[in-house]
């Protein structure tokens, strides 16, 4: 079995493949401070939920951020006696990214790629609704030709707390209308619905410079399915399609 980690700069995604098909997946903090052994327990804690045993993981294929945390977790695969594969320079004979520099583009957006080549077809738009909001476009060939980062949900609802003295956090809901008859309505028209704005927009103008506007549009992301409910720019909402294109890559470098 295959343990894909897709980790963000706030959470980190956690998917237990057998083959291609997605047995367990869960969720947990991206923590700089972790140690090897720390996540170690952690991860002994998600599988016994599940009556698993981590013996049962032969490969950690692995998609991350943070280069210290990379580090920890080739520990952990060492502990386990597990393969261990980055996504990255290592993988690039399986991958293609046309990119200006290539080494600069995020391990999650190579497998977003991938991914959304694989199993929709190309060419496509992945919007990824994480701690950044990144819309990766992958060209009629299939490879990662750029995108777009803007600030992720979180980080907008975030600043506008931190900033505004009389706003508090809001439920992280899509509302029912756009003018909001209260603040919190309003906060979440403006972030939610605002965010759901941003994206129709950047897909808009994607999709003419490509010049295919029947290109999938793939959402994915932890709160990708509260935006979906503000929008009908998506095609198709995967909240997993980054582990799917992780464990895709590691098993095409496992046919190299």
């Amino acid at each position: 079995m295959v343990l894909a980690v897709d980790m963000g700069n706030t959470q980190t995604a956690l998917g237990l493949f057998d083959g291609e098909e997605l047995i367990h997946s869960w969720r947990m903090p991206t923590d700089r401070t972790f140690t090897k052994d720390e996540i170690n327990v952690r991860l002994q804690g998600y599988f016994r939920m599940y009556g698993r045993d981590l013996s049962c993981v032969d490969a950690i294929a692995f998609a991350g951020v943070v280069p210290q945390l990379t580090r920890e977790w080739e520990g952990v695969a060492k502990q386990l006696g597990s393969a261990f594969l980055a996504i990255g320079r290592d993988t690039a004979a399986v991958t293609s990214v046309k990119a200006d520099n290539p080494l600069e583009v995020g391990a999650d957006r190579i497998a977003n790629a991938v991914a959304a080549a694989t199993f929709y077809g190309s060419p496509s738009i992945v919007v990824d609704f994480g701690t950044a909001t990144n819309i990766d476009v992958v060209d009629d060939s299939g490879s990662y030709i750029g995108g777009a980062i803007a600030p992720g949900i979180r980080i907008s609802m975030d600043a506008l707390v931190a900033r505004a003295a009389q706003l508090a956090s809001v439920p992280m809901e899509a509302p029912g209308c756009v003018i909001g008859s209260n603040t919190i309505e309003a906060v979440q028209n403006g972030i939610v619905v605002g965010t759901a704005c941003m994206a129709e927009g950047l897909v808009r103008r994607i999709k003419a410079e490509l010049g295919t506007p029947d290109a999938c549009v793939i959402a994915t992301g932890g709160l990708a399915s509260i935006v979906a409910q503000s929008t009908d720019a998506f095609d198709v909402v995967d909240p997993l399609l980054t582990l799917r294109g992780i464990c895709e890559i590691n098993r095409r470098m496992q046919q190299q």
